[in-house]
């Protein structure tokens, strides 16, 4: 058994479980700020019963991202010490700034978002749905932050030489806006706008088939799906200006995203398969095409996996698959929506079964999107832990034995199992309650004269 290749696993497993659920919770907090907004601006119970149904919903992703999020902090410190001294500086102040100015400002607020209806006003409670909205964006920034900088090492200085070598901020705001951060920041942000848009969507469709709650549910899909169309579309940008930073600052990535290995112009491929030790591609390509969109020439040559040593490469056929998954279903989201609003625009949205029934089963796809997405990218990176600065194999902890990680990693497995039987049986029971109709009358009321 091979420690450093069990302490991968383990972390790709805890993140990629970890990341089912903040993306809802930014996605929904958003929408609910529509919704909310939609209430105090028309009066009409329907928004507010709307609103404080996905309100419970939001809890329950909230509170399952943070119990599946501490375990990573501890794996640092357990699984990768070397590289958490290499990184602490950097890292230590991200996430300092994720728990001041994000999720003590999403918690703070989260009470009043969940308990306060009928305890403060209408202004103060629109003003908490914003301020938790906020917060889960915001913690997306510095974590962001923390991951880009690890792509794209930038405002430090490195202190001490061998294992106790580390990275020490010179420049804060350079740490801050490293060259990959914000391209990847507005893709990330994108794909949680996505799964928030598409869990509401799903839900949606499942009460217009069952013919329950019609109004609420036609509403929200509507809310939902200009957003989804808006961020869709936001995606087909950020992707292309991420995929032009890769190549500019990580070249080998850009090359196994396409299996391109001869310095050559470049071919965009739209689906195919990988021979690394052949160093080929078998699949449907557009030729000259990854020239044109890096460099807008299609004549120009791109930076080719022979230019780098075998040991700096990254494993080309995961990432060439994962990457060209990721760009699949994007374009399955916009065509959905392009599609979607073609039939609300004739009127026939909610006319068709089997476009509901697509509607309930697409909510799977954000998330595939976005763990593959993670994959690409951060085995791209490989064999660097820190881009050109850390190998992967040497920010391993020196003494954590292969037998340690994998009982820890059977018993996260157990564990995060049940916690996800859990989360699906809650979600299950909450969308069947579905929205509170009792008093709701009542609390117009209040809402109004408060």
């Amino acid at each position: 058994m091979d420690v450093e290749l069990l302490s991968r696993i383990q972390f790709a497993f805890t993140i990629m479980f970890h990341y089912i659920y903040p993306p809802m919770s930014i996605g929904i907090g958003i929408l609910l700020i529509f919704m909310e907004g939609m209430y105090l601006k028309t009066k009409n119970p329907m928004y507010h019963n709307m609103t404080r149904f996905w309100v419970k919903i939001f809890a329950l992703t909230f509170a399952m991202g943070v119990a599946t999020g501490i375990v990573m902090e501890f794996e640092f410190g357990t699984n990768w010490s070397t590289y958490s001294r290499f990184v602490g500086d950097v890292f230590g102040s991200a996430l300092a700034a994720e728990g001041i100015f994000a999720f003590f400002l999403e918690s703070g607020f989260l009470a009043i978002l969940v308990f306060g209806w009928d305890k403060v006003g209408p202004k103060m409670h629109f003003f908490s749905t914003i301020m938790v909205a906020l917060g889960a964006h915001l913690s997306a920034v510095w974590i962001v932050v923390a991951n880009s900088w690890m792509q794209t090492p930038a405002g430090y200085k490195i202190v001490g030489e061998g294992l106790m070598a580390r990275a020490e901020i010179t420049d804060f705001w350079a740490m801050v806006f490293n060259p990959s951060s914000v391209e990847r920041l507005s893709h990330t942000i994108g794909g949680a706008w996505i799964t928030g848009a598409f869990l509401v969507i799903s839900v949606s469709a499942y009460y217009i088939i069952k013919n329950k709650h019609l109004d609420m549910a036609k509403a929200s899909f509507k809310i939902a799906l200009l957003f989804l169309a808006m961020a869709s579309f936001l995606q087909l940008f950020t992707g292309h200006s991420s995929a032009v930073q890769v190549g500019e600052y990580q070249p080998a990535k850009l090359a196994a995203f396409e299996g391109h290995y001869n310095t050559a112009p470049g071919d965009l491929y739209l689906a195919g398969w990988v021979f690394d030790d052949e160093e080929k591609v078998i699949g449907i390509k557009i030729p000259g095409m990854l020239s044109f969109l890096m460099y807008y020439d299609n004549a120009k040559p791109v930076k080719g996996l022979n230019e780098f040593d075998r040991k700096d490469r990254p494993p080309v056929n995961i990432v060439f698959q994962t990457y060209h998954l990721m760009v699949a279903i994007g374009m399955f989201f916009i065509a959905y929506s392009i599609l979607a609003l073609f039939l609300l625009w004739q009127g026939k949205l909610f006319s068709y079964k089997w476009f509901m029934q697509l509607s309930i089963f697409s909510v799977v796809l954000p998330h595939i999107a976005n763990q593959v997405g993670w994959i690409s990218a951060e085995v791209g990176r490989q064999p660097w832990i820190v881009y050109n600065l850390m190998r992967t194999s040497d920010g391993l902890s020196k003494v954590v034995s292969a037998e340690n990680v994998l009982f820890s990693l059977i018993l996260f497995t157990l564990i995060y199992i049940l916690l996800f039987i859990l989360f699906i049986f809650l979600l299950d029971k909450k969308i069947k309650v579905g929205p509170e109709h009792k008093n709701i009358e009542t609390s117009t009321k209040q809402f109004i004269e408060a």
